[in-house]
């Protein structure tokens, strides 16, 4: 008769077994294929990105849009490898972004209480990024007006990058909401804007995918993986299939 010992062992032995058995007769029925080039579907047939036209503002007031233009073209100016913030669209792309669900946080819990986070807890304001840049682009140019006498568009590119400095280390105070973070929702947006794939505004003619060499949402990479240390000069291709996508405001 056998202890409780190897009767365990028995049973386990049986289930990894069983489960062994399983699993290799459902690959076996399963019909794998490795499919190249273009896929046999249209892209986003069942989850559609969330996108708008190229024209025209579609959250921002044409003020709020002109101060946001002069940011970005700051946050990122122009040089010898990219065009600045501006003209690759990286306002364009913030605005559709609060257009969208992003805009009022929709997939998030947002009914409170709101307390004061620690750092490793993240964001916890109870404003959406909508109201964020609502109060703090008129903050921003109450600010100007009153230290400057010119909203912050109007101002020279000099006295723009004070202010945005300014912004960064708190020693501005808005009303309505902290300096910092409102900086710090401008340029994370930015920023992302600058690396978005076209598509949704932003990285117009896919410019910092040519700047940094990104090759774009390619389908399949499998003929490239072993291909080390080589220049592979791949035109970036946009997730809408586009190989020199463009959107215009």
């Amino acid at each position: 008769m056998r202890d409780k010992a190897n009767a365990g062992v028995s049973r386990r032995q049986l289930l990894l077994s069983s489960a062994a058995a399983f699993f290799v007769a459902a690959t076996s029925n399963a019909g794998a294929t490795i499919i190249k080039g273009a896929g046999p579907f249209k892209p986003f047939d069942y989850n559609p990105p969330e996108t708008l036209g190229p024209a025209g503002w579609y959250y921002f007031t044409p003020d709020e849009g002109k101060a946001v233009e002069a940011m970005v073209a700051r946050l990122i100016p122009a040089d010898d490898l990219s065009v600045s913030g501006k003209d690759a669209g990286c306002a364009t792309f913030i605005d559709r972004q609060l257009a969208g669900s992003y805009g009022n946080f929709e997939r998030l819990y947002m009914k409170g209480p709101f307390q004061q986070g620690t750092p490793e807890q993240g964001d916890q304001s109870e404003l959406d990024p909508r109201h964020r840049y609502r109060i703090g682009l008129k903050a921003v140019d109450e600010h100007c007006r009153s230290a400057l006498g010119k909203v912050f568009a109007e101002l020279s590119a000099d006295q723009q990058d004070q202010v945005l400095k300014g912004l960064e280390s708190g020693d501005i105070k808005l009303s309505g909401i902290d300096a910092k973070f409102f900086f710090g929702q401008l340029l994370g947006n930015t920023m992302e804007g600058f690396f978005s794939d076209p598509i949704y505004g932003g990285n117009r003619d896919m410019v910092s995918w040519k700047m940094i060499g990104f090759p774009g949402a390619r389908y399949d990479y499998r003929d490239y993986i072993e291909r080390h240390n080589e220049k592979l000069d791949l035109p970036p291709l946009s997730i809408a299939g586009r190989p020199e996508w463009t959107a215009r405001n």
